[in-house]
């Protein structure tokens, strides 16, 4: 195999909501983290034992601005990038993190969209699709 892969791809759920850092008006950066679990049955104890992993995700622009709009913390989302390490030096120590920089997202379920199955609306849709979201070169999203 000629040449490298790097490749992420996780499902999860938010663990806060997007935070936005705008740098002017068209260019904007959202960062949110994501829990994946993992569960098993203890041979030793038979207890049901939970692992749980957090991973620092990174949306641009477009991407950014729809998640800012859709998504809160506990919504389950599928993500799509690549890995990125990041190193900085504050008050004196070198910090490192590892983060996800997405290129493609899908809204597996939100609390909003359970919220209105629980009280059903009119003119509001109660059994909404999970929606795909993949950034273009001008990021003119339709929505």
């Amino acid at each position: 195999m000629a040449g490298t892969i790097n490749k992420v791809i996780l499902i999860g759920n938010l663990g806060d909501d997007v935070k936005m850092h705008y740098f002017d008006d068209q260019n904007c950066v959202g960062r949110f983290p994501i829990a994946t679990s993992e569960s098993y049955t203890s041979k030793q104890s038979g207890e049901k034992v939970t692992n749980t992993d957090w991973h620092n995700i990174v949306v641009r622009n477009g991407l950014a601005k729809v998640c800012e709009k859709y998504l809160s913390k506990g919504d389950k989302v599928y993500v799509e990038g690549k890995l990125k390490n990041r190193q900085w030096e504050q008050d004196g120590v070198k910090r490192y993190s590892t983060e996800v920089h997405v290129n493609e997202m899908t809204m597996l379920s939100t609390k909003k969209n359970s919220e209105n199955s629980n009280t059903p609306q009119q003119n509001t849709p109660t059994n909404v699709a999970p929606k795909s979201v993949a950034p273009e070169e001008n990021d003119d999203l339709p929505f």
